[in-house]
């Protein structure tokens, strides 16, 4: 898809729904952010913040003013998710920034979070945008159980904490679709696998793994990546969902594996980037970057298991 345009999520019943491509980290298929043409016009994932300005002229394509957005709703607060929050905010004056209760206070104040993040993606910091903070009196906060009222439409927030103890997933039940965030792993439609997401420094299996079995639960006929795009599972939610839950399980027994056998956890960091599998249109780059990342993020977790 052409990075920038709007497009019709068609996958499964779905209505409203678009998706942009915001090209995160200047490569196509990476990140997506949703915008529900709902009666309270919402958009959900903001990207990295330094391509904003493209999710900004996809409302425009779709016929949404900047002062009639309503709600902006992150399903986490990691900057790839979250980054554009508070320059979205600044852009459209009536919007409220709907974020889980356990990071709202760090987009108020993202300073640590852009340390944070700094130390995970290393140098792909070149690709960020430094976030602006989001006004306080113009948060909202949600905890597992709420609903964000659009009008024809509804999210509900369901707490998915293995990725991040701050996320959540939210069901459009309208469409029949859940906007998963990192809960389902990462999707690449051009080549139809999914793929691990295991950042340091709050990853935990067994948690994500629980955050499977919610998912299961909702049983969505739509699945809206954030990276990357809509998927229709139908009636075959829940195999795809635990096809996750094996990719996670096998991910991290590899990693303990290599971690016995070479006794130095910057060599198995070294060892999964030189090994990592190409990912569809994603660059050498990213890829080693990815798996340098997720690598670290599995090996914080077998320290405190």
């Amino acid at each position: 898809m052409e990075t920038g345009i709007a497009q019709e999520v068609t996958a499964g019943d779905c209505t409203d729904l678009y998706y942009i491509d915001t090209g995160m980290y200047e490569t196509d298929e990476y990140g997506a952010v949703y915008v529900l043409e709902s009666e309270r016009p919402a958009v959900v994932e903001t990207g990295v913040g330094a391509n904003y300005e493209r999710i900004l002229e996809a409302m425009d394509e779709i016929g949404i003013d900047r002062e009639d957005l309503e709600v902006i709703a992150v399903t986490h607060i990691h900057l790839d998710h979250a980054g554009g929050a508070g320059l979205l905010a600044e852009a459209c004056p009536n919007a409220e920034v709907y974020v889980p209760s356990i990071g709202a206070s760090h987009l108020v104040d993202p300073s640590r979070l852009v340390e944070g993040t700094k130390q995970a993606v290393g140098d792909r910091w070149e690709f960020y945008a430094d976030p602006e903070p989001v006004p306080e009196d113009r948060i909202v906060e949600l905890e597992d159980g709420d609903v964000v009222d659009l009008g024809d439409h509804e999210l509900r927030v369901h707490a998915a904490p293995g990725h991040a103890p701050h996320q959540v997933v939210f069901e459009d039940p309208a469409n029949d679709a859940v906007f998963t965030g990192d809960a389902a792993g990462i999707w690449v439609p051009k080549l139809g696998e999914i793929r691990e997401t295991s950042p340091p420094s709050n990853f935990d299996l067994e948690q994500c793994l629980e955050d499977v079995e919610t998912l299961k639960a909702i049983d969505p006929d739509v699945l809206l990546y954030t990276h990357f795009g809509p998927r229709a599972v139908g009636d075959d939610a829940s195999a795809a969902l635990e096809r996750y839950a094996k990719v996670l399980r096998e991910w991290v027994s590899e990693i303990e594996d290599k971690r016995d056998e070479l006794e130095d956890d910057e060599a198995v960091i070294e060892y999964f980037a030189d090994n990592a599998v190409p990912v569809g249109p994603w660059g050498d780059r990213a890829v080693r970057a990815e798996a340098r990342m997720n690598t670290r993020g599995v090996l914080g977790y077998l320290d405190h298991r």
